[in-house]
């Protein structure tokens, strides 16, 4: 059975996503934040012949995110994105969304594949790293941190700005951690849509310079350690083998694919 969710579905929908907290990170940030009564935001759920939740679609704005812990009416999910106007994006585990694909009445204009990793736990092999010279941001440097990653190429199509920055700084849906030199900031690592149970970290830069000197490989550490501590779960999204690498080396695992489909 698939029916719209309301908040009196909220403890079976959360016991649900909190099996997988940062492969659900952006459904749960976004139920927690804006509930279940929004014109912008909807879910469904589908129930199992004994009643259990095991699949759920959120609609936010334009784009839809499936998860599902088995085998589901992928049919039925995608006959709500197709008959839906508004309908643009679809965004999810790749095994779970190429299901949907099929199904739907429009051609994507464009897919795209990330490889999609999660850390639970730290692996500095027995060593203590020296963290001492990162630094947390605040407010006052959200205007250094966007001229930072404005001026490295991997950035280059960033949509971030001095007051997105600020926002999040302010009311703690990220924070970042930086290294200083020469009275600029040269490295830095952040989180986003961060939620009570994970977070994702975004915006690791350094400038040409300053590379090959562990500087993002620290401000990861002291990003991640402060996450753990708090008992979430941390994720992120990377296309760049060698990038992966050094994530990897800290502790993170692949998990999947995550995929982005655009349509209309």
């Amino acid at each position: 059975m698939l029916r719209r969710l309301t908040q009196l579905d909220h403890e079976v929908c959360l016991r649900l996503l909190r099996t997988k907290p940062a492969e659900n990170l952006f459904i749960i940030g976004d139920i927690e934040v804006y509930g279940y009564e929004q014109n912008f935001q909807k879910l469904w759920g589908e129930f199992n012949g004994r009643g259990e939740l095991i699949a759920v679609l959120l609609k936010f704005e334009q784009n839809y995110i499936p998860f599902a812990i088995e085998s589901y009416n992928a049919r039925a999910f995608a006959e709500i994105m197709s008959n839906d106007p508004s309908f643009k994006m679809m965004s999810g585990l790749k095994e779970i969304t190429e299901r949907i694909e099929p199904y739907l009445n429009q051609p994507y204009k464009r897919k795209r594949q990330l490889y999609y990793a999660k850390c639970t736990k730290l692996n500095t092999n027995g060593n203590s790293v020296e963290l001492s010279t990162v630094q947390q941001a605040h407010a006052y440097d959200a205007e250094a941190l966007v001229e930072l990653l404005n001026s490295v190429p991997e950035f280059s199509g960033s949509t971030m700005t001095v007051e997105r920055k600020l926002r999040e700084l302010k009311d703690r849906s990220s924070r970042s951690f930086f290294i200083m030199e020469d009275g600029e900031i040269v490295s830095t690592a952040s989180t986003a849509a961060e939620n009570s149970l994970s977070a994702m970290v975004v915006g690791v830069a350094t400038l040409e310079n300053y590379k090959k000197k562990g500087y993002a490989t620290k401000c990861m550490l002291r990003l991640c350690t402060e996450l753990l501590d708090e008992g979430k779960e941390l994720c992120l999204f990377y296309d760049n083998p060698e990038a992966g690498a050094i994530y990897k080396r800290i502790g993170f695992e692949d998990i999947g694919f995550w995929m982005m489909y655009t349509y209309n």
